[in-house]
C-alpha cells in the first residue's frame, strides 16, 4: 500500500505557474510508475503524465506537452509538477496515483488538489 497526499493547488491567473506535490509514503519500493491525472467538473478524468518510479523518460499529454514538467526529489520520496502557462482550461482537480506494474490498474490514488485559473 501506497498513501499519496497531494497539495499546492489554489487559485492563479492564466498565464501563471503553480507547482504541485505529491508526498509519497508506505510500500513506495513496489511501484512501477506515477502519473497525474485531472478531472474537471462535468468531465471524465484525463490523463496527465507518467513518469517510471525509479526514474526514467516522462510521458505527457498533448494538452499539457511544453508547459507541465514531472520531478521527484527521492530523499523526501515527493514528485512534483510544475505547471506553466496555465490555461483557464487546465482547471481541475489534480491527483497523483501509482501501480504495481504497466498493465495493472492505477490503485493508490491522493485525495486531490484543485487548480483553478481564471482569465
Amino acid at each position: 500500500q501506497v498513501q499519496l497526499v497531494e497539495s499546492g493547488g489554489g487559485l492563479v491567473q492564466a498565464g501563471g505557474s503553480l507547482r504541485l506535490s505529491c508526498a509519497a509514503s508506505g510500500r513506495t519500493f513496489s511501484s512501477y510508475d506515477m502519473a497525474w491525472f485531472r478531472q474537471a467538473p462535468g468531465k471524465e478524468r484525463e490523463w496527465v503524465v507518467t513518469i517510471p518510479w525509479s526514474g526514467g523518460t516522462a510521458y505527457y499529454a498533448d494538452s499539457v506537452k511544453g508547459r507541465f514538467t514531472i520531478s521527484r526529489d527521492i530523499a523526501k520520496n515527493t514528485a512534483y509538477l510544475q505547471m506553466n502557462s496555465l490555461k483557464p482550461e487546465d482547471t481541475a482537480v489534480y491527483y497523483c496515483a501509482t501501480r504495481s506494474g504497466r498493465t495493472a490498474a492505477y490503485t493508490n490514488w491522493g485525495q486531490g488538489t484543485q487548480v483553478t485559473v481564471s482569465s
